[in-house]
């Protein structure tokens, strides 16, 4: 299996954490260093980001995420299980307003980057975005597109064909987190 492969597949969509180990600035700083080198719509490069390791700063954004779209019964994962850090990407509204698909290029390198580092993510778009600008202090010109949560993941996650059609993922009596997936002859159109 290729290096990248590799890298893929183990980056997952991990919603639960080991909460005692730490993700540092100097980590974070190197994710967004991806980030500032990956491909940008027109080279606007229009994203700000808002990082965070610190335990305050962390439960204001906690508290303001959804996290599991099939788990509507989860309010998301409990004390000693949350990540700890957060990337909030913003679209700068003075630079341009269409972000084009940035935010998802630069979440996706910042993610690959992670797994390399030993660590996993979520990026996560429920997001109470008026409460959470008004508690992180955001200008109005910074809109928040996407919430990328990390942490060293503490679950297993195993992806699986998809039977039938269903993608829905969900969790089996043992908590493992399964994920259908799509087979690739259903991917490909050939007229």
């Amino acid at each position: 299996m290729s290096p990248l492969k590799d890298l893929v597949l183990k980056n997952r969509s991990y919603r639960r954490f080991h909460e005692d180990q730490k993700i540092t600035k100097e980590q974070l700083m190197e994710l967004l260093e991806l980030a500032r080198f990956s491909a940008s719509g027109a080279n606007k490069q229009p994203l700000k980001f808002l990082l965070s390791c610190t335990r305050e700063t962390n439960n204001k954004i906690f508290l303001n995420l959804g996290w599991a779209g099939y788990f509507p019964d989860w309010d998301g994962p409990k004390k000693g299980e949350r990540p700890t850090a957060y990337i909030v990407i913003l679209g700068d509204t003075t630079i341009s307003t269409n972000y084009f698909v940035d935010h998802g290029i630069m979440a996706q390198s910042m993610l690959l980057g992670a797994v390399e580092m030993g660590l996993g993510g979520c990026m996560l778009l429920s997001i109470k975005k008026e409460q959470l600008k008004k508690e992180l202090e955001i200008p109005e010109h910074l809109e928040i597109v996407l919430v990328i949560a990390l942490g060293v993941p503490k679950e297993k996650i195993v992806i699986e064909d998809a039977k039938d059609g269903e993608i829905k993922y969900y969790r089996d009596d043992e908590q493992v987190h399964h994920v259908p997936k799509r087979p690739l002859d259903e991917l490909i159109f050939n007229p």
